[in-house]
């Protein structure tokens, strides 16, 4: 483990320059690029194109998480502008949204050194009515607060209110506000279940269209949701990564999607992002979890370094029916956990054999999950992305690898 824990940050950094940051989306979102990695070729295309490289039979697999109007602004009555921005709530997401006033949240703040006390309030309309939303800062810990919001009238859902006052929350380098566009463009086509604070970004290539086409060429797809939070964003800043502390996620995982997962296994498994990849890979180690420490009922949680202790074998389609068999043994069709795994360079992949992602931010542990599938090819990728005119990160190109 000492290896992985040693690895130097310096060592996946690279050239960004500004201009190649996509600001905004193109119009058309299959029109992006492709850059394709196959059979150790890297080549060019775009992203409409992509069932023209991938395998035969192949097994897309989805994020359904929906992006959220995490971002609140506020303002005070001597004009302090305050940005409460949730991050995750204290319940299930599902109940979370559901809920009447009161609910609370994580949340970070923004100009926290102009809220020195007392609540904040904001005046909105739900579907034409006047709505009174109030936060109330509980508690302050090193990482986020705890803020309770409430509003009248009190029978309201918190996701009508959100939905109502809050602002998209895109990415911080892209050093602009969030516009009416963003709210569309700024969600997969596939985006189903209210959670994240950050798009799965490598699903907003797709098109119902091309997807339908996809499936006439006899590719398959599932589901699974993991809801991105705030982390995404956050750039290793230390020297090795056995420094950082990597981001706790949630993940949802239906029954069925486990049992096509086994049905695939030795068969190509292409997940849409590095979400994606996460919660798969996160499947196999809670296999392994259970086998090790046993089925009894309890949350369940693959910590970050979990991976990289030493282990007694276990095949995949074995780890994945450990899974099932504590979803029967408790009478669950669905699977929820949280997952703080990194996938870096030594790691072994377990289910997926290749990856649909976007560009990465240099020095960040998207980039550490790239090169633990592809290798030193990484470097290659990038530079014949950065020779041909491809547009980087949330909004830019896109590539398919296929090791």
């Amino acid at each position: 483990m000492n290896a992985v824990k040693d690895i130097s940050i310096e060592a996946y950094d690279y050239p960004l320059p500004e201009e190649r940051i996509a600001k905004y989306p193109l119009p058309e979102r299959d029109a992006s690029k492709l850059l394709v990695l196959k059979d150790d070729q890297i080549g060019e295309s775009q992203f409409g194109h992509v069932g023209d490289f991938l395998p035969e039979g192949a097994l897309l697999v989805f994020n359904e998480t929906k992006v959220i109007r995490a971002r609140l602004q506020f303002h005070k009555a001597t004009g302090s502008r305050i940005e409460v921005f949730c991050l995750e709530p204290e319940q299930d997401y599902q109940v979370a949204f559901a809920a009447t006033s009161p609910v609370r949240w994580k949340c970070l703040i923004g100009n926290a050194k102009r809220w020195k006390e007392g609540p904040l309030t904001m005046a909105l309309s739900v579907a034409g009515q006047p709505v009174t939303l109030t936060a109330q800062r509980i508690a302050q810990n090193d990482q986020y607060a705890d803020i309770e919001f409430s509003w009248t009238p009190e029978t309201l859902s918190f996701a009508s209110v959100l939905e109502a006052a809050g602002e998209i929350p895109l990415p911080p380098y892209l050093h602009r506000d969030a516009e009416p566009a963003d709210r569309d463009r700024y969600q997969t086509v596939f985006a189903r279940y209210d959670g994240s604070v950050a798009a799965p970004t490598a699903g907003l290539h797709f098109t119902q269209p091309l997807i339908a086409a996809l499936r006439e060429r006899g590719f398959t797809f599932d589901e699974v949701t993991l809801h991105v939070g705030a982390g995404t964003f956050k750039p290793v800043a230390t020297d090795t990564i056995g420094q950082h502390a990597m981001h706790s996620e949630t993940v949802i995982v239906r029954r069925s999607l486990i049992e096509n997962l086994m049905h695939h296994c030795g068969k190509p498994i292409v997940p849409v992002g590095t979400t994606s990849t996460r919660t798969l890979e996160s499947l196999y180690w809670i296999g392994v979890m259970l086998k090790e420490q046993g089925t009894e009922l309890r949350p369940l949680h693959v910590e970050q370094w979990f991976p990289y202790e030493p282990h007694e074998p276990l095949a995949t389609p074995e780890a994945l029916q450990y899974v099932l068999t504590y979803l029967d043994l408790h009478g669950l069709t669905r699977l929820e956990a949280t997952t703080a795994l990194m996938i870096a360079p030594s790691y072994k992949m377990r289910v997926i054999t290749g990856l649909i992602t976007n560009f990465h931010q240099p020095k960040s542990t998207l980039l550490l999950l790239v090169s633990a599938l592809i290798g030193e090819r990484w470097r290659a990728c990038y530079r014949f992305a950065l020779d041909h005119g491809f547009r980087f990160l949330s909004y830019g190109d896109s590539c398919l690898f296929l090791p």
